[in-house]
Parts: C-alpha cells; structure tokens; sequence
C-alpha cells in the first residue's frame, strides 16, 4: 500500500529522513507537503508512533490526473470504495487546491462526495448512504492538477501528543519544537537548558529523543478503529514502541529549563507530568539575566518571544539581548534560537555559524545556530 507522511513546509527533509531511519520502504521525499513511503498497515502504525516532525499519516485510495469536474468525478467514482468504507460508515471530505485548473475546494468537495456516494450506493444496493457508523475521513488534494485522494490514518494531527492539555501565550507546535531539537545539533548525552521554556514544550520532546521515547505513545490513531485493519498486529507495534522506552528511561539525561513566567512554569510542570517524565526535566521560575550554567557544557536551545508573534518588538529584543548576555556568561555552550525578528542576531550580537529557515504557523522564521562564545571569539579575533 502506497501512504503519504504529511509535514509542514521546510520539515519534509526530516520527515523523510527518520521514515528511512525506520527501515521503511519506497521513501521518497516530495518538493512539497511531506514524504511518500509504502508497506503495511504496521509500517503506517510504525510511522504513526514514531515520526517527530511529521503532521498526518494518509492511505492513499488513488490518484489521477483532473482538469474538469467531469474528470473529477469519473476519478473518484472509480475508485473501489467499497474495499474501505463500510456499508454504515460516514466519510466526510477535506479538500485542498493548489495551483491547479480545479481551484474550488467546496466544489471539489461536493462532486468527491457524490462520486463516492454513487459508487457505494451502487456497491451496496442502497439509495442513500446512511452515514451512521465509524468516521472515514477522506482528503483530496489537487496541486497541479494532480488529484491524490486519501483516507486520513491519524486523525488528530499528530502533533497532538496527549501531553499538553493546557496552553499559554503563543504555544510552540510540538513537531515545530521537535523539528527545532533535531536541527539544533544537540546529541542527548549532552546537556540541554531552555532559559525561556515557557510551558516546556522543547524541554519535553529534547526528553522524549533522548530517553528514545515514540512521541505517538500515548495516543490512538483513526486507523486502529478501521475494520479491515489487523488490530493484533498494530499492537504489536505499539507494544515494541513502549518496550524501547521503558528499556531507556532510566537513561542519565541533563535537561532543564527556567522562564520568567510563574504561571507558565506552572503550565510547563504540568505538561511534564503529563507527558509521564515525572521529575526527569528541571524547572524553575528564573530571570534570564540571572541565570548561569555551570558544569559539563551543551546546548542552549531557546524560543524566545518574537514581537510578530506577541505584538511587543521591544520586549522580543530585549530577551534576544539578554539571550545573547547568557552565552557570553557560558561561553563552552553552544545556542540554538527560534525567532521571526529579523534584527535578531544584531540584538544577541553575534553571527549565527548556521541558519534554518522554518514556519511557525503562517509566520517564516529562522533557526539560528550559533557557535560557543568562545570560540566564535578566537575565530574573530583570526
């Protein structure tokens, strides 16, 4: 079976790269809007438990090629349904375009539904389709006038990981925060501190790669209610996923966190505990200009407050001086920061060694990566 991993834009890469890391076959990385992989419905739950930065496992039902509505209904109509949805089973359309001669997604809605419910009444000897039965989300995504329809193997995002049942201001997306970690250049034997953690998003998936925790662990997904799925063998992967975990966690980690916020401190110890990692993450109530790290040295890895995101630029340069501040305090640490601020690296004062570009929503940011103070130091002063 062919499926598509869904990710935001400027995580395909990722994506595709932790699919082949998963022993996945036909992984191919797509220009836009994730990676296309094959295999079974245990690849899909494997893929489903374990991919950090990916938004959405799909089945794909077809896909075919759609100038006119006409050809769009005859597409879809020839599809064979009836191997996926049962006789009581509602399946309620999603539609996307994308520079295509289709560029009406609640027509594109419309005819996928009557297509589909001409081909199942005629399936099943009906008239009307009842639709009172299990939820089969379907999506049809037209770019360049290439129709690709899917039934959605997730159902919630799957970047709702079960932990965060409380949000502050302006919450960092948690494959958003993976995505961050994994580009940062941290390895998990090292130390790892968020000085401005908020309601500790980054702090609990950097905890989740380093005790080799699946971030799907705790949550179900569409597919494991579909009917012609084997749900013994979508255990077992499940079953391996928390094996691997509970093998790790008594892993030695390092990875602690402050921000100035009491309440999001709060929400932040929350979360952990949520996310069933207890006492293993350190967290304080802590101005970033008194904050100073001693010991091994590691990663500093920020999201601080970008005036685009929360309406106040000078409050958003004033943290990024302060984040500059704290590197110069620790210079054997190397930092990785989050921000949409263009003036970002002239307010920490210092070039960034590397730089990613990321979205956070609608909104393009960057992922600066900069060198430990030190020794971008003695490379200036060359």
């Amino acid at each position: 079976m062919k499926f598509i991993a869904s990710a935001a834009f400027g995580m395909e890469g990722l994506t595709g790269r932790d699919l082949k890391r998963l022993d996945i076959n036909g992984v191919q990385v797509m220009n836009v809007g994730g990676a296309r992989f094959e295999g079974s419905f245990a690849d899909a739950m494997k893929a489903s438990l374990w991919l950090r930065t990916c938004d959405h496992i799909y089945l794909e039902v077809g896909e075919f090629r759609a100038v006119t509505f006409d050809e769009l209904f005859e597409g879809i109509k020839a599809l064979p349904w009836r191997d996926y949805i049962a006789k009581e089973a509602a399946f309620p359309v999603r539609a996307n375009c994308v520079k295509s001669a289709l560029m009406s997604p609640s027509d594109v809605q419309k005819i996928t539904k009557k297509a589909m419910a001409d081909n199942l009444c005629a399936a099943y000897g009906l008239t009307v389709m009842p639709e009172t039965g299990l939820k089969m989300q379907v999506d049809v995504s037209i770019r360049s006038d290439v129709v690709s329809v899917c039934l959605d193997a997730s159902g919630e995002p799957l970047s709702k990981r079960g932990y965060r049942t409380w949000n502050g201001e302006a919450p960092l997306r948690e494959t958003l925060a993976a995505a961050i970690i994994l580009q940062s250049g941290w390895h998990p034997w090292q130390p790892l501190y968020d000085p401005c953690c908020g309601t500790g998003t980054l702090l609990i998936e950097a905890a989740f790669i380093a005790l080799n925790r699946a971030p799907g662990l705790r949550r179900a997904f569409a597919m494991e209610m579909w009917p012609f799925v084997d749900k013994n063998e979508l255990e077992t992967v499940r079953r391996e996923a928390q094996s691997r975990y509970d093998e790790c966690y008594g892993r030695e980690m390092h990875i602690a966190g402050s921000d100035i916020d009491p309440e999001a401190v709060e929400l932040a110890k929350r979360h952990i505990r949520q996310a069933g990692l207890g006492d293993r993450i350190e967290i304080s109530v802590s101005d970033m200009r008194d904050v100073t790290l001693k010991g091994e040295p590691g990663m500093i890895v920020a999201n601080p407050p970008y005036g685009e995101r929360i309406g106040d630029r000078r409050v958003a340069h004033a943290v990024a001086r302060q984040l500059g501040e704290l590197a110069r305090r620790c210079p054997d640490w190397s930092v990785t920061a989050f921000s949409a601020d263009m003036g970002f690296e002239r307010e920490y004062g210092q070039r960034a060694a590397r730089r990613r570009r990321l979205y956070n929503g609608r909104i393009e940011c960057e992922l600066h990566m900069f060198e430990p103070a030190k020794t971008a130091g003695k490379r200036d002063k060359r």
